[in-house]
């Protein structure tokens, strides 16, 4: 990103610009009422970072961070889950060989990450103009998640498309196609954590760790022997991807 135009640098001040917007929201926030779950997410949520997947064709990777980050967005404050998801992030920008992450690649991921979580956030705390009255819970998660999924994805596409050329729709369906199943599964973990959550209280998000670790391991087998094809994978540069 050391090149590119104009307009792809006026969209990343944009991006960091929204994603200052959202801290600022969480800021309003601030006092810490789950400590100990904090504690638990940020830890597990930087432990996750760590276990990257390179993606075949593709100078960045994916890590398995995302569940903890829905999950603070659904348990805890907006604040709490904003430092979760820009700690994680931040630590997943960071190369294996110790070297220093990319300035601008780690501003433009943490300030996605947190405009997908302040969007998160507003919609399960009633804020957005959404009839909650009569939306159950796990609908509500569910329009939670798909905010997440659009606000982060839809950005990627969109740098993509300003610095490499080509169609926003085309690369953001394939973006689609190859992170959709991880959100999903995110997704559906952030919901069984919540159920039990209420009746095992807040340790449970400790018995995801090790799940995320066998979709590390899954991706890594898959990718390692897969001969997927090169055009869509560079393009999949989506949420959770350097």
């Amino acid at each position: 990103m050391t090149s590119q135009p104009k307009i792809a640098k006026f969209f990343i001040g944009l991006m960091a610009l929204s994603g200052l917007v959202s801290l600022s929201q969480g800021l309003l926030q601030i006092p810490f009422p789950h400590q100990a779950e904090f504690g638990t997410l940020f830890a597990l949520a930087l432990l996750a970072s760590r276990l990257k997947v390179k993606l075949p064709g593709l100078t960045g990777n994916m890590s398995m961070n995302l569940p903890f980050i829905l999950i603070a967005v659904v348990q805890l404050s907006l604040f709490e889950a904003l430092v979760i998801a820009s700690a994680s992030v931040v630590a997943q920008c960071c190369p294996k060989d110790g070297g220093r992450p990319k300035a601008l690649q780690t501003m433009f991921n943490v300030s996605t990450v947190a405009v997908a979580v302040g969007l998160a956030g507003l919609i399960l705390q009633g804020r957005v103009p959404l009839p909650t009255a009569w939306v159950p819970g796990p609908l509500l998660l569910s329009l939670a998640a798909a905010s997440f999924f659009l606000a982060q994805t839809i950005p990627v596409a969109t740098i993509i498309s300003l610095t490499e050329g080509g169609s926003l729709l085309r690369i953001w369906s394939s973006i689609f196609h190859l992170s959709f199943p991880y959100y999903v599964l995110s997704a559906g973990l952030t919901s069984l954590v919540t159920t039990a959550g209420h009746r095992m209280g807040w340790p449970i998000p400790l018995l995801v760790l090790p799940m995320m670790y066998g979709v590390y391991r899954s991706y890594g087998l898959y990718f390692g022997r897969a001969e997927t094809p090169a055009r869509p994978i560079a393009l999949a540069k989506a949420a959770g991807a350097e």
